[in-house]
């Protein structure tokens, strides 16, 4: 083969490898909905945005705010040293966030068809 027929076919396989990683990298950019996580804050955290919400009845009024619960599921740290990832039959998550200035906590059952928010109260 001469240099040129090689050139050639260099270039169509760079060329479909150039349109490939295009849409691949549109659809991880997120104009299509796509979300990768590969770390388990962010997995626990999608899992849990996937499901339906249900507020415990003791938890006050003022917290019962699903814009305030989408935060903390979106930009959340899991604690996973003070959860509890082993408990039947929902499994128990700390989530840290900080609303207006200050750090709050947030207490969450990952049951498997929905998230019961359990406690919302000021981090020490």
């Amino acid at each position: 083969m001469a240099f040129l027929q090689r050139l050639g076919w260099y270039l169509v396989g760079l060329s479909i490898g150039i349109v490939f990683l295009v849409f691949f990298l549109k659809k991880k950019s997120g104009e299509e909905g796509l979300e990768f996580c590969y770390f388990p804050n962010c997995r626990v955290l999608k899992d849990m945005r996937s499901k339906s919400l249900v507020f415990d009845e003791n938890l006050p009024e003022q917290f019962k705010d699903t814009v305030l619960i989408t935060s903390f599921l979106t930009d959340g740290d899991v604690d996973f040293g003070k959860s509890d990832t082993e408990a039947e039959p929902c499994k128990v998550y700390i989530i840290f966030h900080e609303v207006n200035g200050e750090d709050y906590q947030m207490q969450a059952e990952n049951c498997s068809e929905q998230v019961v928010i359990k406690t919302i109260e000021k981090a020490l």
